[in-house]
């Protein structure tokens, strides 16, 4: 998952005004280009108490916490240095005996030309742009009937993009043979349960992810074709997959280059054509005979076809990501101390009072499952006014947004259908099968009513304690504030009435079942996840994380651009890291209480304020996110983060005498917010004046303030224990 913090807000771009006109909102309203999140901003959608949804609104912003992607660019070409190589055998008598260009290229580089970004921009220059919608995890996603939030990436993959039948005209190349004659021919692609191939064909060609506008697969296929895989990227020699395969200087791996890999995984009539596909201006396609130097718009068979090997190879590689051993697992496979009380409290809630079951079912954890929808691609149900509606299993409105911010299933594909499967078995049960490749098994009548504005695909939650943040738009940072969402009934219940899931309603849970809500879904995270060990370990790979931030203000400029910080995921092999990978805002969504020893009460944040200055107390423990604090790692100490704001402990005006109040404020990271544990474990020390934090005159009663005082082992009221 992704769990970068910086330049990964996006503002409303998929608003409508209606169903069917857009209304793009390109303002910013938490930040801007750039951004650094801090806990918080989390819920975008905050509540005065976040178990009312008719509470005040303290903040509401349709921004959304997303992934960064590329710069604005405009696709040129590919340029190429000439050097003979190696043939390679021929695969198949009277076919080309290899590509004729990994003979020609040792080297090929993509030419973009930067184009100003009208949104996406600081300083004067392009910052990278943000997708407008939340990165869901590749991990058991393999199980998923279609990917993306919005399910475009179909269950049929066509071998050239997303959209599987629903695309007339996507053709491969096949090379087949009649009697002694070869002849290239524009083939049809039906290859079912591969949903994770057609979302791996949409990403290298979005100019928000990884892409400069106007590139093709087949540019893509040509640049990558003839370099040495992973050259440029370490390989561990314990890699569980790679290693065996890791080149003598510990940079990639030892083939000459993609093409030969191709030709080893790929049956030879996909790739092995004597002819050329040339893309005329009109978008059509003809074949051209194999000159000495193809032209910009010709390309080989293999290039042509790269799309199919690329989205193949991507699934057949995400089939191996399956997570299958985590607590609850053991749990329900016998060993019952596997999961704690409270975890097993919390599946007790998440099987009835919670009602998550009823959306995250099975051992996917989630009904938008293969499983789940060959089975039961559709059903009817009451939606939140009652009325009767036909909806796509696997895909509700919960009301975190209103319905018009993000259509999501609601929208259309790039032809002008309906992506719902049950919008279109409403138009006929033909539909279904010609578009979907799956009979309806429900008969919707013209004039009933389809459910699918709002809805968006149910996410496994299988590791979800890493994942975060956490719904289409990244609104909530812990796992509390997911499960105070549901306890309220949503942010958006009375608004998305006419498209609202049933069971999104007031929960009424106890402090002890939203605890152990948390804690049951803690118990699906996989250690060799949260450690990526094999089969999660992988090579290295250098990411963007936001920009480098000018002394001034707004960004650095390199080259034209924002300059980027960049970050090292480093090579890791198959026993996984020694620490795990952080959690965005290195949260742990459990937290915490801090129990003053001297009066078994708990240091609260008054009236779960959640300003700058806000007092900090002792009150009698209730289980509230504003009893609940997390230690976040800094240098020379931590910081004392509350769960509920995501501010920080801090000693008001960086004083260092004795009697100041300790008081809620942003976390910046200051000597006077970072504490260390001393005293025998039992005592906060300040790093800034060397004093402990106290309850003010060993007071034993509610709402005594919060001190930094001369540290004292003797003195009860500067103990404090975490529970």
């Amino acid at each position: 998952a992704d769990s970068r913090s910086k330049n990964q807000l996006s503002p409303g771009l998929n608003r409508m005004a209606s169903p069917t006109s857009p209304n793009p909102d390109t303002t910013f309203q938490l930040g801007g280009v750039n951004y650094q999140f801090q806990l918080h901003d989390f819920p975008l959608h905050r509540l005065a108490d976040p178990n009312n949804r008719h509470s005040t609104v303290v903040r509401s912003v349709n921004d959304v916490a997303a992934s960064q992607g590329v710069f604005l660019e405009r696709f040129a070409g590919i340029s190429a240095t000439l050097q003979s190589n190696p043939s390679m055998p021929t695969p198949v008598a009277g076919a080309v005996s290899r590509d004729p260009f990994s003979t020609w290229y040792s080297s090929t580089t993509e030419q973009r030309t930067l184009v100003a970004d009208p949104l996406f921009r600081a300083s004067g220059v392009n910052t990278r742009r943000v997708e407008p919608r939340n990165t869901p995890t590749v991990i058991n996603a393999v199980f998923n009937f279609r990917n993306f939030w919005d399910g475009r990436a179909e269950h049929v993959f066509n071998g050239v993009n997303p959209f599987g039948l629903r695309d007339p005209n996507a053709r491969v190349y096949k090379n087949v043979l009649s009697g002694s004659t070869w002849s290239m021919q524009p083939t049809q692609v039906r290859i079912d349960n591969a949903s994770l191939a057609s979302q791996a064909s949409g990403p290298p060609l979005s100019h928000f992810e990884m892409s400069a506008e106007g590139r093709s697969f087949p540019d893509i296929g040509r640049k990558m074709l003839y370099q040495r895989p992973l050259q440029h990227q370490s390989v561990s020699a314990t890699d569980s997959v790679l290693g065996v395969r890791r080149h003598g200087s510990g940079k990639g791996l030892n083939e000459s280059h993609y093409a030969a890999m191709v030709q080893k995984a790929f049956r030879s009539e996909w790739w092995n054509g004597s002819h050329l596909v040339q893309v005329n201006a009109d978008g059509s396609k003809s074949l051209a005979p194999m000159g000495p130097t193809p032209a910009a718009n010709q390309y080989t068979q293999m290039q042509h076809n790269f799309s199919l090997f690329f989205g193949l190879a991507l699934q057949l590689y995400q089939a191996t990501l399956v997570s299958d051993d985590a607590p609850f697992d053991r749990w329900s496979a016998g060993n019952s101390s596997a999961m704690s009380t409270s975890a097993q409290t919390g599946f007790g809630v998440f099987m009835g009072k919670g009602r998550c079951v009823n959306c995250h079912g099975g051992a996917e954890f989630t009904n938008a499952s293969v499983r789940k929808m060959l089975d039961t691609p559709m059903a009817r149900m009451p939606m939140g006014n009652g009325s009767v509606a036909v909806y796509d299993e696997g895909f509700y409105n919960i009301g975190v947004r209103p319905t018009l911010d993000d259509l999501g299933l609601g929208g259309k594909d790039p032809f002008g259908n309906p992506l719902s499967i049950s919008a279109l078995a409403q138009i006929s049960s033909a539909k279904v099968n010609d578009l979907v490749g799956i009979k309806p098994k429900l008969k919707v009548s013209p004039d009933e009513r389809v459910a699918s504005n709002g809805h968006f695909k149910t996410p496994t939650l299988r590791n979800v304690e890493l994942t975060g943040p956490y719904f289409h738009n990244g609104d909530s940072a812990t796992l509390r504030q997911v499960v105070e969402f549901y306890n309220r009934g949503g942010n958006f219940h009375d608004q998305n009435l006419a498209d609202l899931d049933a069971d999104i309603t007031t929960l009424g849970l106890t402090e002890n079942e939203k605890t152990g809500l948390v804690n049951f879904m803690i118990a699906l995270t996989d250690e060799r996840v949260r450690y990526a060990r094999a089969p999660f370990d992988h090579p290295q790979l250098f990411i963007p994380n936001g920009h480098t931030t000018a002394a001034g203000g707004g960004v650095v400029v390199e080259n034209g651009r924002a300059q980027d910080t960049v970050v090292e995921l480093p090579a890791i092999g198959a026993a996984g890291r020694s620490a795990p990978l952080p959690n965005f805002l290195y949260t742990t969504n459990t937290g915490f209480e801090l129990l003053a020893e001297h009066s078994g009460k708990c240091v609260d944040v008054a009236g779960r304020g959640t300003q700058d200055g806000t007092t900090v107390q002792q009150w009698s423990c209730n289980g509230q996110g504003n009893q609940k604090w997390e230690q976040v790692p800094v240098s020379g100490g931590f910081l004392v983060r509350s769960i509920d704001s995501g501010k920080c402990l801090d000693v008001a005006g960086g004083s260092t005498s004795a009697g100041t109040k300790v008081a809620l404020w942003s976390c910046h990271g200051g000597g006077n917010q970072v504490f260390n544990w001393s005293g025998l474990g039992k005592e906060l020390k300040v790093k800034h004046s060397g004093l402990c934090l106290n309850v003010s005159a060993g007071a034993k009663t509610d709402g005594a303030a919060l001190i930094q005082w001369t540290c004292s082992l003797l003195a009860a009221n500067d103990n404090f224990r975490k529970r």
